[in-house]
This record gives structure tokens, C-alpha cells and sequence, in this order.
């Protein structure tokens, strides 16, 4: 839940997480969450009280999405609590930190 208050007040927000998925480890999607839900399934593991994708649906219903927000979900292997991230996992957030910073600078 601590998730919509922390967009709030922002325009556009980048969310990245890790995702399970039948894609090859490490690579990522982009889903802009404001034209479309989550797909299901994508989202389904979480050590908080709801995953990303119910935050990001209950946010929708509560009309308090930001105005942009594009989800980057990383393909993941190990979803377990305290596990360090691995060099495939490593190497996919710096590829998606070059994303975000050059879709920004294009804005």
C-alpha cells in the first residue's frame, strides 16, 4: 500500500521488479500500467503484503495512478527473502537504468 503514496505528487513514475517469467533470466519488459492491467501471473510472487500488480489495479479503481507510470519487470530465478541479487539480475538492472535515463532525456 506504501507504494501509492510514495508515486503520489509525481507525473511519471518507473517501477522495476523482478518478475516471473518464462523469458529468458534477466531480460526485462516494459508495460505501461496506465493503458493497461499487469498481466496476470507476471507479478505473482512478493514478500509483501500484495504484489505489484494488485498495488498497481487498487491504485487504478482508487484513481490515484500517476499520469505515467511504466513497469519494468526483470525475468527472475530466485525469489526467495534475504537472496542477493545474481550477476544476470545485475547486469539486466544497469540495462534498465540506460532505459529509464534515456527515455527521460527524450522527454
Amino acid at each position: 500500500m506504501a507504494i501509492l503514496d510514495t508515486w503520489k505528487g509525481y507525473d511519471e513514475v518507473f517501477l522495476v521488479d523482478a518478475v516471473s517469467s518464462k523469458s529468458k533470466l534477466g531480460t526485462f519488459q516494459i508495460i505501461n500500467a496506465v493503458q493497461q492491467k499487469i498481466p496476470a501471473g507476471l507479478f505473482n510472487t512478493s514478500t509483501h503484503n500484495m504484489s505489484v500488480a494488485e498495488a498497481i489495479e487498487l491504485a487504478r479503481n482508487l484513481d490515484r495512478l500517476p499520469k505515467q507510470l511504466l513497469v519494468y519487470g526483470i525475468a527472475g530465478e530466485n525469489f526467495q527473502f534475504g537472496e542477493t541479487l545474481s550477476p544476470h539480475m545485475n547486469e539486466a538492472i544497469e540495462k534498465v537504468v540506460t532505459h529509464i535515463f534515456s527515455h527521460t532525456h527524450r522527454l
